[in-house]
């Protein structure tokens, strides 16, 4: 995004705005809800998300791109809305991953499967989505925004605003502990 579209926003102008929402909505929506594990949650969260963008844009200082700016506050919500919620003892409806309302597990199932197949690849999608969620804060976040969001580590380290090197140590973390709680997992269930 150039400088004029940036001084459009933090001038309030409205359609600037929208079309800001309109570019960057899905990306918000799935940074979400790859922390929250629930689409509704995730949609209220973005709509905060926008709102501090808008609240906040005149303080954006232009050291960073504008969407790096942007996953740091959705990445900022997600967090704060888990802390809020574990806070509240409100684990198992946060995390509840077969929720007959959200429909986002059933989105990465190809409809081309037998129900058989489908069935396991859904069992498989949630012990996944179980096991990230066990991840410590900074593991879980480096871990969204590069395999949900397809960050490079070095958007990540702007958005996390750390080092390079501590994304990638986050990263192999996220991958060890990850690959010791599925094996745990699937060494119990066998």
């Amino acid at each position: 995004m150039d400088r004029e579209f940036i001084q459009q926003l933090k001038s309030g102008d409205e359609p600037a705005f929208k079309t800001l929402v309109e570019r960057h909505k899905d990306n918000v929506v799935n940074t979400c809800f790859g922390f929250v594990n629930n689409y509704h949650d995730a949609d209220d969260l973005a709509q905060d998300v926008f709102i501090e963008v808008f609240r906040s844009i005149g303080s954006f200082n232009e050291d960073s791109k504008l969407s790096t700016w942007i996953y740091r506050i959705a990445v900022n919500k997600s967090l704060d809305f888990i802390r809020k919620t574990k806070r509240k003892k409100r684990w198992s409806e946060l995390f509840r991953v077969d929720s007959s309302d959200d429909k986002s597990i059933d989105n990465w199932i190809p409809h081309s499967q037998t129900p058989d197949l489908a069935m396991e690849q859904k069992e498989r999608i949630n012990i996944l989505k179980q096991a990230i969620d066990k991840l410590p804060p900074n593991q879980k976040a480096a871990f969204t925004l590069h395999k949900y969001e397809d960050l490079s580590y070095q958007e990540i380290a702007e958005v996390l605003t750390t080092t390079l090197s501590s994304v990638e140590s986050l990263m192999h973390r996220a991958k060890m502990n990850l690959k010791k709680f599925l094996k745990s997992y699937y060494e119990n269930k066998l």
